[in-house]
């Protein structure tokens, strides 16, 4: 089937895309004001630290001022929960949603009616940036619930004009099922849970490319160039980054235009700075470092100056599609997420681009750390295709080599490479589990 469409016509949501930047940065700074006065009144917790630092809303004379801002980490969700750091009283929260936290108690965040209306705008921005339109059929696999996925996609492209099968996660027969009968036109979930629908399309002798299918709207987790060149040439879709997190409002942070050259970030409403995350210095555009997002909009829960953790950088370069906001480079690691092994810094994203470097590996893997003798010992387990574990032990054995040698070569660290079969990898409907350390550090 010819999936080649031609380019939808600019949708009128996208407007405020293609500001020019003065008349931007005047936006950015009115609801900078509005949203600090806000929390200055109703925080407790953000007066505080206003207070001691002798700074009041009114010290705010331009945008550049945000520096002088205290800055909000996940850490201070946690010790206010659930409620401390809300700035709308209950009666005036229409929703609440709450992150995956693999530890303690959740974060907790709130909506108000407003705040959802500027969310699903946000979301509808990010479909028409990456051509999804009225008439599209979309398959929405993210999970409902507390997870901000769900919902966050749904309202967007309901909003845009879109169908929505609101089929959540798991149920992998079912999800190919009905993109085949459906003639789904648009897939929403993370990139490891798509790697896994193509996976078992081919079990089941379905032919993604013969399908509707064109968009795939990817996020919640980091993923690499690699993995989208391998998405595309095995689904015949395109494949978009996007970009967003719970604290701040869920999906709809930032989300790719169809050149495919980072996610734009929506700065009317999320104003974004880059800082050293050791110095906390506000570095400039094109340095790579930590995100920090102040919320513009948002009223039940003002999130100023909040540490994302997620190291990218900022594109001022114009882009082709002629929006004005500026882009950030795909989210690849974290500054929390970093292995230290044997001395060296280790990211997930270094060993998943090693591995897809070498042929005949699947996009799959899962990294083991542990401790011996005390020392660090890493293991990398990598699924590879049929053909090449039916092989001889030899061949086999050079491509343990390959893939060793490609991860010492990304990481400058040594790790024990053990190929296994396809589908030995535990598979995840959610975020991929990439990584379990053993050490009791």
């Amino acid at each position: 089937m010819n999936k080649t469409k031609s380019p939808p016509p600019m949708h009128p949501i996208s407007a405020m895309d293609f500001l020019p930047p003065q008349r931007l940065r005047e936006v950015q700074f009115m609801r900078l004001k509005a949203m600090v006065q806000r929390a200055y009144d109703r925080v407790p917790l953000f007066r505080q630290r206003m207070d001691e630092r002798k700074l009041t809303p009114a010290d705010l004379k331009t945008l550049d001022d945000i520096v002088k801002l205290p800055f909000t980490t996940k850490t201070d969700l946690r010790d206010t929960y659930p409620f401390g750091l809300f700035a709308s009283p209950l009666s005036e929260v229409a929703r609440f949603h709450a992150s995956s936290g693999t530890t303690g108690k959740p974060i907790v965040v709130a909506y108000t009616k407003e705040d959802l209306d500027d969310w699903t705008r946000a979301m509808m921005r990010s479909f028409a940036a990456c051509g999804v339109r009225n008439g599209d059929i979309v398959q929405n696999a993210y999970g409902y619930g507390l997870f901000t996925g769900g919902l966050g996609a749904h309202y967007g492209a309901e909003g845009i004009g879109a169908s929505v099968i609101p089929i959540s996660g798991g149920n992998t027969d079912r999800q190919i099922m009905i993109m085949k009968d459906f003639g789904v036109t648009v897939i929403c979930c993370t990139p490891s849970y798509f790697l896994h629908i193509i996976d078992r399309a081919t079990e089941l002798q379905v032919d993604l490319k013969e399908l509707p299918l064109r968009i795939g709207v990817f996020g919640a987790e980091p993923w690499t160039e690699n993995m989208r060149q391998r998405i595309e040439a095995e689904s015949g879709i395109k494949a978009y980054d996007i970009y967003g997190l719970s604290e701040i409002v869920g999906p709809g942070v930032a989300m790719e235009c169809e050149h495919q050259a980072g996610p734009h970030i929506f700065e009317d409403m999320f104003y974004p700075e880059i800082i050293d995350p050791q110095t906390l210095e506000v570095l400039p555009d094109g340095a790579e470092g930590e995100l920090v997002l102040t919320t513009l909009c948002k009223r039940a829960m003002p999130m100023i100056r909040y540490r994302t953790r997620d190291i990218t950088s900022l594109d001022p370069e114009p882009c082709e599609c002629g929006r004005t906001i500026r882009r950030i480079r795909r989210i690849g690691r974290r500054s929390d997420d970093m292995l230290i092994i044997r001395g060296v810094n280790l990211y997930p994203s270094q060993i998943e681009a090693a591995i897809l470097r070498v042929e005949g590996t699947l996009p799959h893997y899962q990294i083991i750390v542990d401790r011996q003798k005390d020392l660090d010992v890493l293991e990398v387990q990598v699924e590879v295709t049929s053909e090449v574990f039916s092989d001889t032990v030899g061949a086999i054995e050079q491509l343990q080599q390959r893939l060793s040698r490609s991860i010492e070569g990304v990481t400058g660290l040594r790790a024990a490479v053990r190929l296994v079969a396809p589908k030995t990898l535990q598979r995840s409907e959610g975020k991929a589990k990439r990584v379990i350390d053993k050490r009791k550090l």
